[in-house]
């Protein structure tokens, strides 16, 4: 059984950047995909506005994933396409890794683990639409590869569920090709994806947005043939008699993704109920020593730039546990936030690693003029305002919070509402 220092699992943004991050350190490296090639949901987004932060130039989906597959193949890394983690087995001195692939089964052995699982999209039974089941309901991701990477057109005139950015992009996408997009319909009385998206793929194509309103029904016995859609009330019920019904050959969800972690759950990792992915300190190791999380599995990003951050951090972090013989124990303490946010990550800091620059990423509850606060102790340590925050788009501070919390104690997180403060 072949052994290595760090096994990084998913071959996307978040894997590829662990990947490389830990080679970097000195560590011998696997990097394992599922797929037939690396980049991940990268390889089909064909738009443009990625390596904005991390290149400072703008690319295309599958020119970001190049850049990266470009550095893992300078280095060291093994690379392993087509193989399917079945398990992982804590063992004395690391981790024992069970792998299926066209050659049969097999196993490795690993100091430390990176997940870098990605997410998965949610299907219309999850969101509790009614009727029939006929074909023409697709997730965005799915329409996405059918026009990108297939080159078919599974429309003619479609309605879109959900305003998350994929959903805004494609909207934009089939438009483009050709296809009718009647609208896209909303349950939140705000849009989910980011703003320029809500500009670019919707106000410039004159695709109408309905927000408080969602689809109820579904029409068609082999093929949809419409939808039902009403508006929704404060609690997102639908309110009897603004159902209207509306004809269509496609019905094309863009309602959430959720972080993918069941091999973290298959170990035991606690995850956060707000994230969906695991409780990490600043390294991005979860509760479980010696196994990290990154990119999109730890917690959604909008942005790819900020996947490939966080997954260096990752990478770095899990070739250095790896590395070291004696390992000092981790001191954790948990951090604190008040409700104005909808997450912080890290969850916890571990006071006996590096604080120097503590990586923080957070989204805000609702739209808001706000002033972020750390606290240490009750003692303002660090503050920035906001002129707007909006839960759809995601913000990065890094903290020096090596003086403040030299002596122990927990950083307090607060999102003063300063548009309520007056």
């Amino acid at each position: 059984m072949t052994a290595y220092d760090v096994i990084v699992i998913g071959g996307g943004p978040a894997g590829l950047a662990a990947a490389v991050s830990a080679y970097g350190e000195g560590a011998k490296v696997l990097l394992i995909e599922r797929e037939a090639k690396l980049g991940g949901i990268l390889k089909q987004c064909v738009h443009d506005g990625f390596g904005l932060i991390e290149f400072k130039e703008k690319l295309t989906g599958p020119e970001y994933a190049g850049r990266f597959i470009e550095q893992a193949a300078a280095t060291g890394v093994e690379t392993r396409l087509l193989t399917f983690v079945t398990k992982i087995e804590k063992i004395a001195d690391g981790f024992v890794i069970s792998l299926v692939d066209r050659s049969g089964v097999s196993s490795v052995a690993a100091k430390s683990i990176v997940l870098a699982t990605g997410c998965r999209e949610r299907t219309a039974r999850q969101v509790f639409i009614g009727g029939t089941r006929p074909a023409g309901i697709f997730t965005a991701g799915t329409t996405q590869h059918f026009v990108n990477l297939r080159g078919k057109m599974p429309v003619k005139k479609c309605v879109i569920l959900g305003s998350g950015d994929i959903g805004l992009i494609m909207a934009r996408r089939l438009s483009l090709e050709g296809a009718t997009v009647e609208g896209v319909y909303e349950v939140k009385s705000t849009p989910s994806g980011l703003t320029r998206n809500i500009h670019q793929c919707l106000y410039d194509f004159n695709i109408p947005l309905h927000l408080s309103t969602t689809v109820t029904r579904c029409f068609g016995n082999d093929r949809l043939t419409a939808v039902e859609v009403a508006a929704v009330d404060e609690k997102m019920r639908p309110i009897k008699g603004t159902e209207r019904i509306i004809e269509c050959d496609a019905l094309i969800l863009s309602v959430g993704l959720i972080p993918e972690n069941e091999l973290a759950e298959s170990i035991d990792v606690a995850l956060d109920n707000r994230t969906r992915g695991p409780i990490c300190d600043q390294n991005c190791m979860t509760s479980v020593p010696g196994v990290f999380s990154a990119g999109n599995a730890l917690h959604v990003h909008d942005l790819v730039d900020y996947v490939s951050d966080c997954s260096r951090i990752a990478g770095k972090s899990a070739a250095r546990f790896a590395k070291t013989q004696s390992k000092p124990e981790r001191k954790l303490t948990q951090a604190a936030f008040d409700k104005n946010f909808l997450y912080v990550v890290p969850q916890t800091v571990d006071l006996n690693s590096d604080l120097s620059a503590v990586s923080v990423y957070f989204r805000s509850g609702y739209d808001m003029k706000a002033r972020f606060v750390v606290r240490v102790n009750g003692k303002e340590v660090f503050s920035k305002r906001y002129s707007v925050l909006k839960p759809p788009e995601m913000e990065k501070v890094v903290l020096n919070l090596a003086e403040a919390l030299k002596d122990g104690g927990k950083p307090e997180f607060a999102l003063e509402d300063v548009t309520k403060l007056g």
